[in-house]
């Protein structure tokens, strides 16, 4: 994730940052082999995405914003096959190696979406398209000086509620207590979000058995930081504080 200028002259954010990376033969073989049927670039996609039609199928979709290697979503993609996956990373090594799992494995409900995930939150998707959005272990800018630059933040958080249907959830984890603590802020402060654990200590969601706990997770938890969830619905009509 890095600053960029928006049309208007301000600051603004997008869900990345740029980094260099050269593909290996096997993952140069699924690129060729997988990109022109599971995946895109942004500027290829049409306004709005047609869904439905990528996937080949009327079915809940669950975006994820910074799939990195896919671990993860290869793993909730294979175990929820009644869902379809929209993987949204800019990184090509992550998204050849995330071909390659979806061949492993055998994958049909998993399309990958290389650009910036803000743009696709603000100008590529209708109005409640989405049945979920997932952000694991995003950049957490742990420098004061950079956390303007960190992904979720008040802008964020109403695209992404806009993008809900309601009662889908936006589920987030990290494992920087300053930055969770400044995700619950930021959600708590938006009115079509309502934290679904509001009584647990902190707000914080417990962990949820289905999601995957991968090397980077329990290397986290090894080097003692707490890793903390949320799981904020959409709901219907605004809440007030």
């Amino acid at each position: 994730m890095s600053e960029t200028l928006t049309p208007e002259g301000g600051r603004g954010v997008v869900s990345f940052v740029h980094r260099g990376g050269r593909l290996t033969e096997g993952q140069r073989g699924a690129w060729q082999a997988g990109w022109a049927r599971y995946g895109r670039t942004l500027d290829e996609a049409p306004t709005p995405l047609d869904l439905a039609g990528w996937f080949g199928r009327s079915a809940p979709v669950v975006m994820e914003i910074g799939s990195g290697m896919g671990e993860s979503t290869a793993a909730l993609a294979a175990a929820a096959p009644e869902i379809d996956h929209l993987a949204v990373e800019v990184y090509q090594p992550g998204l050849a190696q995330l071909l390659m799992r979806i061949r492993e494995r055998g994958l049909t409900n998993l399309r990958l979406l290389r650009g910036d995930a803000v743009r696709v939150l603000a100008d590529r998707l209708e109005p409640g398209s989405l049945d979920g959005i997932r952000v694991y272990f995003p950049d957490p800018w742990p420098k004061r000086k950079h956390h303007k630059r960190r992904l979720v933040r008040p802008e964020f958080a109403a695209l992404a509620a806009a993008a809900l249907r309601p009662g889908a959830t936006l589920h987030l984890a990290t494992d920087w207590a300053h930055y969770a603590e400044q995700m619950r802020e930021v959600c708590q402060a938006e009115p079509l979000l309502a934290n679904r654990y509001p009584d647990e200590p902190g707000g914080w969601a417990p962990r949820p058995a289905w999601r995957p706990l991968t090397k980077y997770e329990q290397r986290a938890v090894a080097e003692g930081r707490t890793v903390r969830d949320l799981i904020y619905p959409r709901v219907s009509h605004p809440v007030s504080d």
